[in-house]
């Protein structure tokens, strides 16, 4: 096929052309994108049972969902229905019919996600294929497979890889409306997006402004006739997301779970609140820290705020690979479709993903609430899509002076990117970004000369690995590792929660985790922090007990009724030791807040023998605290307090009534989570010291509940 001939859009000729006979495809048309969505599909397969029960707070209500339809509709913790996860269920729904059809194992859980992957893969090529080629659209979806956060999101059990999936089938349908302009494409744009909405609930609202106004700019109809479209969209998408607002809103709170990460019980609270605009400035209540006013400086809980956030230690190794290029590819794609009709597909869509591309990138730059590394995976796409474009254009247009300079920028910022990621872990392949520079500096000259059509295209290729290098080796690093907790990062490089303080983090790295005094947790070791020492007002965890902390998260009396090595006490523990709050970093049964423990076989046994005539087989303070014994036993474990253990579910009262019913079997020692105080947790626990006999079986403290003193 003639790439020249015609135009990239829907095979319209340039002006002053003759449009040629139907272009017949190329030999590598089909199976190339085949063969790419089958490395795709394998290489995420590999590998795969490393990651275990991946987001064990994820896969605790996956299992939860998979026997109880209850639980399934509502998205619970546990088949009783105690308390909700805190997101809208839509991401765990494939997951528990998979689990319900296969079984409950760590490859029930994540083939899905996989699968997912490779269709989100399949739909940016086709999306890009569709206005700029063939070719344009494998490097995208190349591209794609081999960002890491990409290869890392897609292999979990976290609400992103539905939430992209369902963003990029927007993109689509958008597509389609701009080609023909017809009703139900905005229909079904509306739809995607609502439900994105029940995956990961305002985040999928990012591209919501894109969408309409590029539709308002391009659209095929009259203005007044989009504008009318545009709202049939917003209705469809308020539709496909209202329905399961509206039920859970109208059922009676007392036969439903709690909503996991609410304050009052409530969905819109949830969305509004801790999900959404708390996500923004800081202010989320129930939260693992203080929310509010950055300090001095922008740098708060979860990094530095700012336009090179999305480059820093935590997120750079993810995603910020072919930002650069992506960036000058959305220039260089305007401007040469500056001059096409107002309705011209190609620039469309170059608008359509450059919109993406920084909304969402100044939003995740700029919001002072939780922040993850992963939440970059929603990137992905856009930036993908952008490269695949602007390497065709760029080759398309390789005469222009001046689309060569751009490209040798694109090619040579880069290399700089990719420089300074991989030295970032200089001990990971330590050759290759001497390699990655070598052969960048050799591309970007030799694309900024006019070079005979075979020299061009070994300049193309070499432009290609040295972009694409950093990605893969980060990528394959990622698939040959085992994820697991709530904060996964792709690459050699851990980054926050990972063990490892960035440079000039200073003390804001988390004191659980690396130890020594500062504005985050610093739990053993800061006078700073949130959790402070000696349990000072401001301190969140007393190492000696005093008021301001949480009990059992650093042994000693602080717990209570625990001990210094972290014997008897519902929150006793020492740091990894039994029941401690970071078990899973330090080995102990218990878990932690970031991941769940793995319980003996004589605790498992000793839960399951007559947990099923209990409505839960245990109860223990936080989610994650009872994901792993619920994932051992496949009984119901009440998550007291929540993700973070600062929801008010149960309230004390609720928790005596259920003692005193017999529903309850076992109160589990040493769970815990950063919000703890501020919930029922304490209070919980107290009672529990009080009037039960605690008895440690292989070092995690159990009261039986059917035997008082």
């Amino acid at each position: 096929m003639t790439v020249t001939a015609t135009s990239p859009g829907t095979g319209a000729p340039p002006a002053g052309t003759t449009a040629p006979g139907p272009a017949r495809p190329s030999r590598w048309e089909y199976p190339a994108p085949a063969a790419l969505l089958l490395a795709t599909g394998l290489a995420y397969l590999c590998n795969l049972s490393a990651n275990g029960w991946a987001n064990s707070f994820y896969s605790a209500a996956i299992q939860a969902g998979s026997v109880s339809w209850k639980a399934f509709f509502f998205g619970s913790s546990d088949a009783a229905n105690s308390i909700t996860v805190d997101k809208a269920p839509a991401s765990l729904w494939l997951m528990e019919l998979s689990v319900r059809l296969f079984g409950l194992s760590s490859w029930s859980i994540l083939v899905p996600q996989v699968l997912l992957g490779v269709a989100t893969v399949a739909l940016v090529r086709t999306i890009v294929r569709r206005s700029f080629g063939p070719a344009a659209g494998l490097i995208a979806g190349l591209a794609l497979a081999v960002t890491p956060v990409f290869a890392l999101m897609f292999r979990f059990n976290n609400p992103d890889a539905l939430l992209v999936l369902l963003m990029v089938a927007a993109v689509w349908a958008m597509t389609r409306a701009l080609d023909d302009g017809r009703w139900r494409w905005l229909v079904l744009t509306g739809t995607f997006i609502g439900f994105g909405f029940l995956a990961k609930q305002l985040q999928v609202m990012l591209v919501v402004p894109v969408l309409a106004l590029v539709y308002l700019f391009a659209g095929p109809p009259r203005l007044g006739t989009r504008i009318a479209q545009l709202c049939a969209a917003g209705a469809a998408m308020v539709v496909a997301a209202g329905w399961w607002i509206l039920a859970v809103e109208l059922w009676p709170a007392d036969s439903r779970p709690y909503i996991g990460g609410s304050q009052n019980n409530s969905i819109i609270e949830l969305t509004l609140g801790y999900n959404g605009l708390g996500r923004l400035n800081g202010n989320e209540t129930g939260s693992v820290g203080p929310g509010g006013e950055l300090p001095p400086g922008g740098n708060g809980m979860w990094g530095r705020t700012g336009i090179t956030r999305m480059f820093d230690q935590m997120q750079g190794g993810q995603i910020a690979w072919l930002i650069p290029a992506a960036l000058v590819a959305l220039v260089a794609g305007l401007l040469l479709r500056g001059r096409a009709a107002r309705t011209d597909g190609p620039r469309a869509q170059v608008l359509l993903w450059g919109g993406w591309l920084l909304v969402t990138g100044l939003v995740f730059s700029f919001m002072a609430g939780i922040f993850h590394q992963y939440y970059t995976v929603a990137l992905a796409p856009a930036v993908a899509a952008l490269v695949g474009i602007g390497a065709v254009l760029f080759w398309r247009e390789r005469s222009r002076w001046w689309v060569r300079v751009a490209a040798a920028l694109a090619v040579g910022a880069t290399t700089a990117t990719a420089w300074m990621l991989l030295s970032r872990s200089a001990e990971f392949l330590p050759w290759l970004r001497w390699a990655v520079l070598a052969g960048g500096i050799v591309a970007t000259v030799a694309l900024l000369v006019p070079l005979p059509g075979r020299a061009t295209a070994v300049a193309a290729v070499l432009a290609a690995a040295v972009g694409l290098a950093g990605p893969v080796a980060y990528t394959v690093d990622t698939l040959n590792t085992g994820h697991a907790g709530s904060i996964p990062t792709a690459g050699p490089n851990t980054g926050m929660f990972g063990g490892m303080r960035p440079p000039g983090m200073g003390g804001e790295m988390p004191g659980f985790l690396v130890g020594g005094p500062g504005g985050m947790p610093s739990i053993g070791g800061g006078t700073e922090g949130m959790f402070g020492t000696n349990g000072d007002p401001g301190g969140m965890t007393g190492t000696n007990g005093s008021p301001g902390g949480m009990p059992g998260m650093n042994g000693g009396t602080g717990g209570t009724a625990g001990t210094t090595d972290g014997g008897p006490g519902p929150g006793g523990g020492a740091i990894g030791g039994a029941g401690g709050r970071d078990g899973n970093h330090r080995g102990g049964p218990g878990g932690g807040f970031l991941n769940a423990g793995r319980p003996s076989d004589a605790l498992v046994a000793l839960l399951r023998e007559n947990g099923d005539t209990y409505t839960w087989a245990a109860a223990t303070i936080s989610s994650n605290g009872a994901a792993g014994y619920q994932l051992a036993t496949e009984l119901p474990v009440m998550p007291i307090g929540g993700f973070n253990g600062s929801d008010p579910s149960p309230t004390p009262e609720q928790f005596q009534q259920y003692v005193a019913s017999g529903q309850i079997h076992y109160f589990i020692g040493g769970g815990s989570g950063p919000g703890g105080r501020q919930g029922t947790t304490s209070a919980i626990s107290q009672w529990v010291a009080d009037n039960f006999t605690a008895k440690e079986v292989d070092g995690v403290t159990l009261y039986d509940l059917t035997a008082p003193k």
